[in-house]
This record gives C-alpha cells, sequence and structure tokens, in this order.
C-alpha cells in the first residue's frame, strides 16, 4: 500500500493531536486568536472608567489639536480644525494596530493565499515566496490607493509647494498620521511572522534588509516633520512594487505571458520611480526648504530640522538607497540575461538530440527552462544573497 504523502496543516488547523498548551506550536496554531483576545482586552477596556485613558493611548490617536480658521496651515489646501501631532504616546498605538495587522495577515493567509496555493500545488520553496507577495500585495495595494487619495486630497501634485511651505509640518491631518501609524505598524508586524511562519535562515536576511529599510526611512519622515515629502516617495515606490508581487504571482499561477508582461513593465517603471525620486529629493530638500527660514540645531527640539546639515543627511541617504536598489537591479537583470542565454545554448544540442532519440530533448528542454523560472523565483531586485547562500 502506498504511503500517504506529508501535507502541510495551517496554522489554527484541527487535527487529532493537539500541541501542549503554552508550547511553541501551540502559538503558532493558535497566534490569531491569542492575539485577537489580547486587542478585545484593551477595546473593552474603554467601556470602564478606571482603564479608559490607559486603553484610549492605545486604539485612539493621541496629540490632536484644536485650532481655529484663522490659525489652519495657509498652505494647506483644505482647512482642517482638528489636527495631530507626533510624539512618544504614539508608540502605544503602533503596537495596538500591529496585532490588528498580525490578525489581518492570518485571516488573508488562511481565507485566500492558503486556498488558493492548494489548488497551485506550490513546492516548499515556491510556497513561501507566494505567501510572501501575496501578503506584500495586498499591503501595496492598500497603502497606494489610501495614499493617492491624500495626494489628491491634499492637491500636492497641482501644488508641489505644499511640500515644504509652512515647514515644520509638525500639524498632521487625520488621514496622513493614520497612514503612517499604519505603515509603521504594517513593517513592524512583519517581524513576529519570522517565528510564525518558520522562515529559514536565508529567507529572514532577505527580508531583514527591506524592512529595517521601510521602518528607518518611514520613522524618519514621521518624527522629522517631512511625513508630506514621505507620503510622495513612499507612494511612487508602493505602486511599483505592487507590480512587481503581482507578477510574480501570475509567474506562480503559471500565467507566464501575464508575468512576463507584467515584469516588463515594472521592469520601466522601476526605473523611472527611481530617477523621479532622486530628482524629487533634489528639488525638496535642495531648492524647496532653501526658501523656508532655516533653523540652528538646537531647533530640533521644537521639530524643526531644516538645517543644511541635517538636509544634507537626508539627501545623501535618499541617494545612497536609489543607488543601491538599481544597483541590484541590474544584477538582477544581468542574472535572469544570463540565465535566458543559457537555456537558450541548451535548447539547440536538446533540439538536435530530439531528432534522433527523442526523449532526451524533453528532459533537456524542462531543464533549461528551470533555470529561467529560477532567477524569477529566487532572485530580487531588493535583495541581495545572503552570506550562506554565496558559500553554497
Amino acid at each position: 500500500m502506498p504511503a500517504i504523502p506529508a501535507t502541510r496543516r495551517k496554522p489554527g488547523a484541527a487535527t487529532g493531536k493537539k500541541p501542549p498548551i503554552l508550547s511553541h506550536e501551540f502559538f503558532i496554531q493558535n497566534h490569531a486568536d491569542i492575539i485577537s483576545s489580547v486587542a478585545l482586552v484593551i477595546v473593552v477596556g474603554l467601556m470602564f472608567q478606571v482603564s479608559h485613558d490607559l486603553s484610549s493611548m492605545f486604539v485612539f490617536l493621541s496629540y490632536n489639536v484644536t485650532l481655529d480658521q484663522s490659525e489652519t496651515d495657509t498652505s494647506d489646501s483644505t482647512s482642517h480644525s482638528v489636527l495631530y501631532n507626533n510624539g512618544p504616546a504614539d508608540i502605544l498605538c503602533v503596537l495596538f494596530y500591529t496585532m490588528i495587522a498580525i490578525i489581518f495577515h492570518a485571516i488573508i493567509q488562511e481565507y485566500i493565499l492558503d486556498k488558493v496555493s492548494k489548488k497551485l500545488h506550490l513546492s516548499k520553496t515556491k510556497h513561501t515566496k507566494f505567501n510572501e507577495s501575496g501578503q506584500l500585495l495586498f499591503y501595496y495595494t492598500i497603502a497606494t490607493l489610501f495614499g493617492g487619495f491624500i495626494i489628491y486630497n491634499e492637491l500636492y501634485i497641482m501644488s508641489p509647494s505644499n511640500l515644504w511651505e509652512a515647514y515644520p509640518h509638525q500639524n498632521m491631518t487625520l488621514f496622513m498620521k493614520i497612514y503612517y501609524i499604519m505603515q509603521l505598524s504594517h513593517w513592524l508586524h512583519t517581524l513576529p511572522e519570522f517565528y510564525i511562519e518558520k522562515l529559514k535562515k536565508e529567507d529572514i536576511y532577505n527580508r531583514c534588509q527591506y524592512i529595517t529599510l521601510y521602518m528607518a526611512f518611514t520613522i524618519a519622515a514621521y518624527i522629522m516633520n517631512f511625513n508630506r515629502v514621505g507620503l510622495m516617495l513612499s507612494v511612487a515606490h508602493y505602486t511599483v512594487e505592487a507590480g512587481f508581487h503581482f507578477s510574480r504571482l501570475m509567474h506562480f499561477s503559471d500565467k507566464h505571458e501575464i508575468a512576463q508582461n507584467g515584469f516588463s513593465v515594472w521592469a520601466v517603471l522601476f526605473v523611472f520611480v527611481r530617477f523621479l525620486t532622486v530628482m524629487f529629493a533634489i528639488f525638496t530638500f535642495v531648492f524647496g526648504l532653501s526658501r523656508v527660514d532655516q533653523a540652528p540645531l538646537s531647533e530640533m527640539k521644537n521639530g524643526n530640522f531644516n538645517n543644511s546639515t541635517i538636509k544634507l543627511f537626508c539627501l545623501a541617504a535618499v541617494l545612497l538607497l536609489q543607488a543601491w536598489l538599481m544597483w541590484n537591479f541590474i544584477n538582477f537583470q544581468m542574472k535572469r540575461w544570463r540565465d535566458k542565454k543559457q537555456s537558450e545554448g541548451k535548447k539547440k544540442p536538446a533540439a538536435s538530440k530530439s531528432r534522433s532519440g527523442g526523449g532526451a530533448g524533453g528532459k533537456k528542454k524542462s531543464e533549461a527552462n528551470g533555470v529561467v523560472s529560477a532567477s524569477v523565483e529566487n532572485g530580487s531586485p531588493r535583495q541581495r544573497p545572503s552570506p550562506k547562500s554565496k558559500h553554497n
């Protein structure tokens, strides 16, 4: 009697043997339920006077400022009577919505991605990358639409001077603050997912690269009151990344024609957004903010970072990041080009053998096609190979 193949059990799925309580497997299977219970306790705390103040710091946005109509920022396209500042209490809000992000991550994984991946019969490596692209595609799409709504509502494209006029932009609109809280919560929630998904060390290394960069630049834009500039740059970047992960999902779904067209469009947009980001950063930090009154370094405690040293540091950070992304992109494309040439070279002798032998040619052809597919599945222009993979 043939052996029954082992199947990958979903977290939280019912099995005959339950793991011990408080064990690692128990927490992995029930992490969404546990975190949901903690979040529910915080929300219920709003109903009691004793815990209302503490719970409200987790659930509601802090540092709201009510302004008169005459005191609103004249550079804004619309007048907002209630604005928000940033401060240390935002950490509690980020922690709460990090728990919400983990819950939504589990819902998307169980009810959408796991059901689709079962039909595709992916390998373990492809399954991990499929889940990563699926989760990121959901986030990038929502962040792009929400950020685009803010840009349209505040007329940042029609009136680019709003990006630097009346700096420092300590007063944020409700949607602007939600956007940054959402970003920080999302990228923070990906860290415990390493443990929940039981990722390999090389996968953790690759993911930690872009998660650290996202967190660092988002926190810097939020604390240094460059929130409007950060909004524009992040929306442009998220739009391109959404295209990449959509194309990779199509590749794993055997929609190769759609995937190939998607990767071609993504490659053009990736380069365009890199140059657009460089030009936008130079125009903002060099020309735009120079029109605003310069502040000494001592004004940083008041939220004013419009200093030549700080601006030079911010501009250098953006330019170095774009150069690093382009370098990885070029290496990624060169690798795909070499793999394609290698596969074409193997197809010629395989075709000649198929005329005489028949069977051997088909085997060589499938191996050659596997080389091209591997460059898309295992490579990414935002990831450098881990130290372990270099030695292997």
